[in-house]
This record gives structure tokens, C-alpha cells and sequence, in this order.
């Protein structure tokens, strides 16, 4: 990685880049032999069709250079203040480029990258294996929000209307160009209409092609002001966002989906044999993929509350995204990746579906613990264009060896067949514990945060595909179809999910334990947690934790987990609470906690794990370089279920028990592009 000019001062739903303009009304061009008459794209986004290199040259290389992005900076980056600044130049972008940086490879650019410039008219004709404007070309060139450079820009070449007198325009000339790059990603920092759409961070796409194999090498991310949080629990939210849209810039879109190659460099979609592009779908704006790389596949017997409806999914069927999906769900006979189909532009098809992949980070929203995995890696590589060092790939926990029945089948008949209910076995990864008051919390898997089943009443019955209960303990029979999980993208199904307490609206701190800024007030602190990088979430027991002095006692109203600091020595487990040591002999054991601090007397009890669920995970928690050093986060939409203001009660006396209530709490919830 790289910067244009000096770096230093003085990161779901933004739609991907559409297709397919209609040209103006007016006589057809002539067309000549040898010469291609083409719509122009550019007007919308992308320009295609870049000349670099010849294409038999470009085949010819190995997949082996690591990526090489060029950052460029808009002037308004500039304009953040220090503090934003600081973070986004020194730590944000640095790690986010470095990632993908190591974790992706490309055939080596050797020429010098000059872009081209867009044209003023709908259409363009393509002669000696250069794009050329009708007449004139624009006296500006965008990618995104931002003008790109004239030092980047090849010369403007033109043809009249007819295809006569084609050349290079008076008085153009071409700029020195980017050498030592594989891709130029622009950035801007401009507070735009899609930064006021569900509280966006940031967006992204591409913005040119090259004309070779159709790799990308042009892209760009606005980064919304007043979005960017440098609060040191949400930086690692922030960089997995810029990661996320660094991404789809690169290669993971839908208006890319029609040009991708096969491992010999051979398009995977057939081409026009007048214009060497895939056709376009007028209905999605889009160039037209192929079955070989997106089939739509049909479900006729997709179980839902009441009976059964048919489903229609589009999968990503390229040859090594279905064996990492196969591998990944032990399920031979899945035919590939399920795309999202909910959201607006920029979501559905765009993304996996959060369904089957929660927490993989280009799912179309992000709740908790975000990861990168072999399937997007995977993906890359399918698109003829990259390898992947899959020593990066993170480690997708959800869904993991879970079998058919959970990757080809809805999350109702997954609940039904396992339900306690029905055969004493567990609905995991899914839940069926409606919020509400008082809360009882649980851990997620990987216990690294406290968390909640998300399971929520709504003030409708849910779409019929989506309503996935016949049952749920404590709701009134009839009602279930009222009932889902908060993540709408998940088809509504509930899961445990981290969340953050609030007062009055505003975050205080959120349920990751790995992170100090989310410990309690000392006054508040009834269950005695201590958040930090050496911290996990355990169980307490099924009583409320109690406060007690001689003339008072108060209850804890939220109980059921929390973070505390352990260690690992001699073959056990170990619980540290308020500096005392306890010591786990076997998973299950119930140690009892009495502590005198801050003049209370604590009462409570925690559960202890099986050690191999800390003493073994423990090392996969690893801290990142940055000086911030803090793990893989997300960065957080908060979904508002419940507001609460800060309640305390003066008890009476010894014997009396009333209970103390937290603030409210937000389900983590945002929504990348």
C-alpha cells in the first residue's frame, strides 16, 4: 500500500454501481469494420474496457503478486477534524488495505495505469483496443465522489457521430499515470444523502475496469463525518466496515458477478460477440450473469409456521466457493453459497445471507464479531482475477459442521426437529427466549461477550416465509406468528446476539468482554464483572446476584452471564472475581460468590464451562498491531427494543429485597454496503 501525494495532514446500504443507461434518441452511429459501437456505462459509475496491457500478455502471468492498492485522498478527508483524521489516515485505512493486501494475490500490473476519461455521450466506440467518445469528453472525471486527478488520466480520444476522424482530442494530454499499483482506491469523507440512510459508516464500489480480463483497478469509499466514531471500543467496528468495502470494490458484486473468469482466465458468462460484454438484465441494471457462476435454485418445501411454502434462492455455484460452503456445513449436496435476497440496492444479491452465514462479515449486516472467511476468500479466487492466502481466512464458527439440514433447510424446521419440546435436544445455534423484563442473559459460543436471545414480539404478523414458531415457551398459543428475531436479514430468526446498554438512547457500553471501556460503573457493578483482553463471558446461576449490607439489600434484575477475568494453569481453569481466585475442577460445577466490596456484601454463583471451551479457544483471541489493540469488532447500528432510565431503590431494612434495575439495551445491528 501506497498514498497519492502526502497521506498526513497539515468504513451496511449504499447501492452498488448501476448499469445500462439507455443511449439518447438520435441517428445511429455508423459502425466500421473492425470497430465496436458500445453503450457507455460510464455514465453510471463504471467505465469499462481500460487498456493496459495486452490481454495475451496479462493470461500469461501467474497469480502471484500480492495486491497493491494506491490510496488516494479526496480534499475532504483533509477536512475531518484532528482526531478523525488521525484515525482514519494512521490506523483505519493502513490496516484495512494491509489486510487484503496479504490475503490476496493478483497477475503483477507492469505497465502504467492511466484511466479513462468519461464521455459526454450514452454511447462510445471502441477502436485499436481504446474506448473513444462521440465528439467530446467530460471536463471531469468521478469515481464516486471524487475527481480523479488529471495526473491519472489517459488522453481524451474522440470520433465524430459517424466513426470518422477518430484520434486523440486537441489540446489533451495524458498524465504520468499510477506506476506500482494494481488498484487505485479513492477516498472521500463527505457527509452525502446514503450517510443519512441507516446510520451508514461507509460505502463503496468500483469504478473502472481494465479491459484485459476485466479485473477492477479503479474504486472508491466515502466515509461519512459524522458516523466515524473514534471511541477505542468501536475502532475495530469501523476497520471491519472499511475492510467490508474495500472488498466489494475489489471483486464481491453484483455488477462484477457477469465478468468473472475461470482459473484459465476463460469468462465464466458468455460474451457478445459485437461488444466482448456479457448482456445486460434491463430489469436489474446489471450485466446478465451465468448459471455457472449464480443459479437460482428452488426449495418447494420450505417449512414454515402452519405448514409449507416454496422458496426461490440464488446461490453462488462457482467450483471453489461450494466446496469451502460443503466443507464448511458437511453437507455434500449443497450446490453452493445462498446470496442475501432482502435489502435494498447495495444489499440483496450483494452479500451472503445472513441466515446461513450470520456473523461472516460480507453478510449484509453486521451484529457481532465479524470474520472473513475461507468462503469469501474462496470467492475471490473464483473470480479468475486472484489467489488468496487462506492463512488469513478467519474462523466461521456458525453453522459449522451442522449438516443439510441447517444449510438447505429454514430455520422453523431446524427449531421443530430439535426442539426441546419435542426431543430434548438443543435449537442451536437459533433461541426461543423472548426479550424481556427482567432480562436473563446467556453467552454467545465463542464466550467472548454477554449476550441475548433476540427473539422480539412486532406489531404485525410476519410475512408468512418468515414466521418460524408453532411453539414458544410463555407466548400465548396463536400468537407466534407475531414473534422473530430482531435481524430481518436472518429471515427473521433468532439467534444470541450481543448488545449494548444505554441510557436515555445513548450507548454507556456495550457486551463484549474483551473490551475495558465496556466494564460497569463500581456502584452498578452487582455481579462484580471485569471486562479486558483477558476476560470471557461465564454463567451465573438461575438466582439474581443480591447487594446486601446490615440495613439494606438490593437485587440484581438482569442476571444470567458475565465477563470475568480467568486464566489457565496446570490443566484447569481458573475464575478470577474481584481478585479471588476460584478454581474449576469439572464443567458444570456451581461456585458460590460471597465478596465484600465497595461496603456490599456480593452474593451470586457462577457455572463453570467445560475447560476446553477457554483453555483451548484462548489463543485463537489474538490482539491486532495497532496501537489501539483491540480485537475484531463491528462497527454497531443500534436497533432501539427497549429505553429504561436508571432506577434506584433505598431498601428499608435486612430482610427486605427490592430489585435494581439497569438501563435500557440495544441489540447490535448495522448495515454495510
Amino acid at each position: 500500500m501506497y498514498y497519492a501525494g502526502p497521506p498526513a495532514r497539515r468504513h451496511i446500504n449504499a447501492p452498488e454501481a448501476r448499469l445500462g443507461l439507455l443511449a439518447a434518441k438520435s441517428d445511429p452511429p455508423v459502425v466500421h469494420p473492425g470497430d465496436k459501437l458500445e453503450r457507455d456505462t460510464s455514465l453510471l459509475g463504471v467505465i469499462h474496457g481500460v487498456h493496459i496491457e495486452p490481454a495475451h500478455e496479462v493470461r500469461k502471468r501467474s497469480i502471484s503478486q500480492p495486491v497493491r492498492i494506491l490510496l488516494s485522498y479526496d480534499e475532504s478527508v483533509y477536512r475531518l477534524d484532528d482526531e478523525k483524521l488521525d484515525l482514519i489516515n494512521n490506523t483505519i485505512l493502513p490496516e484495512a488495505v494491509h489486510f487484503w493486501e496479504r490475503a490476496l494475490m493478483v497477475r503483477e500490473t507492469k505497465s502504467t495505469i492511466r484511466l479513462s476519461r468519461k464521455c459526454e455521450s450514452s454511447q462510445v466506440f471502441v477502436k485499436d483496443h481504446h474506448t473513444h467518445c462521440i465528439d467530446t469528453c467530460r471536463p471531469i472525471t468521478m469515481c464516486g465522489e471524487v475527481v480523479v486527478p488529471e495526473d491519472h488520466l489517459d488522453v481524451c480520444r474522440t470520433c465524430n457521430a459517424t466513426g470518422h476522424n477518430c484520434g486523440i482530442a486537441e489540446g489533451s494530454k495524458a498524465g504520468p499515470g499510477i506506476d506500482g499499483a494494481d488498484f487505485v482506491f479513492y477516498v472521500s469523507a463527505m457527509q452525502t444523502e446514503r450517510c443519512h440512510k441507516g446510520l451508514t459508516v461507509a460505502y463503496a464500489a468500483h469504478c473502472q475496469q481494465e479491459a484485459a480480463l476485466d479485473r477492477p483497478i479503479a474504486g472508491h469509499a466515502n466515509l461519512c463525518p459524522k458516523s466515524i466514531s473514534t471511541k477505542p471500543q468501536e475502532l475495530e467496528t469501523l476497520l471491519s466496515t472499511v475492510k467490508h468495502e474495500i472488498l466489494h470494490a475489489l471483486g464481491f458484486s453484483v455488477s462484477l458477478y457477469a465478468f468473472y473468469r475461470d482459473e484459465n482466465g476463460e469468462p465464466r458468462t458468455p460474451r457478445r460477440s459485437d461488444t466482448g460484454k456479457p448482456f445486460l438484465n434491463e430489469k436489474l441494471q446489471t450485466h446478465q450473469w451465468s448459471e455457472n457462476t449464480i443459479r437460482t435454485v428452488v426449495r418447494p418445501y420450505w417449512q414454515v409456521h402452519g405448514g409449507y411454502v416454496e422458496r426461490s434462492i440464488q446461490m453462488i455455484v462457482t467450483p471453489r466457493v461450494r466446496a469451502e460452503v460443503q466443507a464448511h456445513f458437511n453437507c455434500p449436496e449443497l450446490e453452493g453459497a445462498e446470496l442475501e435476497d432482502q435489502g435494498e440496492d447495495g444489499t440483496a444479491l450483494t452479500h451472503w445471507e445472513k441466515r446461513v452465514f450470520e456473523n461472516e462479515a460480507m453478510t449484509g449486516t453486521h451484529t457481532q464479531n465479524p470474520v472473513y472467511s475461507r468462503i469469501t476468500l474462496a470467492l475471490m479466487e473464483d473470480t479468475g482475477w486472484y489467489s488468496a492466502n487462506y492463512s488469513m481466512a478467519q474462523e466461521l464458527g456458525w453453522g459449522r459442521n451442522l449438516g443439510c439440514n441447517f444449510s438447505m433447510k429454514s430455520c422453523k424446521e431446524w427449531i421443530s426437529s430439535k426442539s426441546f419440546r419435542l426431543s430434548g435436544k438443543s435449537i442451536h445455534p437459533f433461541c426461543n427466549k423472548v426479550k424481556q423484563d427482567p432480562l436473563q442473559t446467556e453467552c454467545t459460543d465463542d464466550r467472548s461477550s454477554v449476550a441475548l436471545c433476540n427473539l422480539i414480539k412486532y406489531s404485525q404478523p410476519l410475512p408468512k416465509k418468515y414466521q418460524n414458531f408453532d411453539f414458544i415457551p410463555h407466548v400465548p398459543a396463536g400468537e407466534e406468528q407475531y414473534y422473530g428475531g430482531s435481524v430481518s436479514l436472518a429471515d427473521y430468526c433468532p439467534y444470541i446476539q450481543e448488545f449494548t446498554w444505554r441510557a436515555r438512547n445513548i450507548v454507556v457500553r456495550g457486551s463484549h468482554c474483551l473490551y475495558e471501556e465496556n466494564n460497569p460503573h463500581p456502584d452498578k457493578n452487582f455481579a462484580l464483572e471485569k471486562y479486558g483482553p483477558h476476560s470471557r463471558c461465564f454463567d451465573h446461576t438461575n438466582q439474581m446476584w443480591e447487594e446486601r449490607t446490615c440495613k439494606q439489600a438490593r437485587q440484581w434484575q438482569h442476571w444470567g452471564s458475565g465477563c470475568y477475568r480467568y486464566k489457565c494453569e496446570v490443566g484447569r481453569l481458573h475464575i478470577i472475581v474481584a481478585n479471588y481466585t476460584y478454581t474449576c475442577y469439572h464443567a458444570g460445577q456451581e461456585i458460590a460468590i460471597r465478596i465484600i466490596q465497595n461496603d456490599w456484601l456480593h452474593k451470586g454463583a457462577l457455572i463453570c464451562p467445560p475447560c476446553r471451551d477457554i483453555c483451548q479457544a484462548h489463543s485463537s483471541f489474538t490482539l491486532l498491531t495497532t496501537h489501539f489493540g483491540y480485537p475484531d469488532s463491528s462497527r454497531v447500528l443500534l436497533l432501539n427494543l427497549t429505553t429504561r432510565d436508571l432506577d434506584i431503590f433505598p431498601l428499608g431494612s435486612c430482610s427486605t429485597v427490592l430489585p435494581f434495575r439497569d438501563i435500557g439495551i440495544g441489540l447490535h445491528s448495522r448495515i454495510p454496503t
